[in-house]
């Protein structure tokens, strides 16, 4: 199963400028999903992180990481936030970033379900660019309704 934005925007609640999954290409439901974003020089944060340097914000690439998971978690119980839900990002354990992804970069995500109770969901992610891992982490999820 993959998806494309349309479908995506079904199961996130995450509008520009904020929206950090441009295609999901790989969906296991209760056990991983894999997908990517493509890094724009137009990327609003580039302004300022750095002027002369442009670097996409580590918090950016765990956000990236928290919103393909929640899609993960979503697909899994078969809920979108239509259905009044939200997955919050909850916690990042264990990050760790390897190389800085830069100006035409495509980021590409991976998530594995841990755990899921009550909830709370666990994954363990990561971040590529051309192969090469730039970020690993822990990433905790938690389901409210709205």
């Amino acid at each position: 199963m993959s998806m494309n934005i349309e479908e995506i925007l079904e199961y996130l609640p995450h509008r520009y400028p904020f929206m950090l999954v441009d295609r999901v290409t790989e969906v296991e439901k209760s056990v991983s999903i894999k997908g990517y974003k493509n890094v724009s020089f137009n990327e609003p944060f580039f302004t300022g992180h750095f002027p002369d340097n442009p670097i996409m914000p580590g918090v950016l690439i765990i956000e990236a990481m928290a919103q393909l998971s929640g899609i993960l978690g979503f697909v899994t119980v078969g809920r979108k936030p239509s259905d009044g839900v939200i997955q919050y990002l909850a916690g990042s354990d264990k990050a760790r970033f390897k190389r800085p992804v830069r100006p035409g970069d495509r980021l590409e995500l991976e998530s594995e379900l841990v755990s899921a109770k009550r909830g709370l969901w666990k994954f363990n992610c990561r971040a590529l660019v051309d192969g090469d891992v730039v970020c690993v982490a822990e990433i905790l999820t938690a389901e409210r309704e709205v």
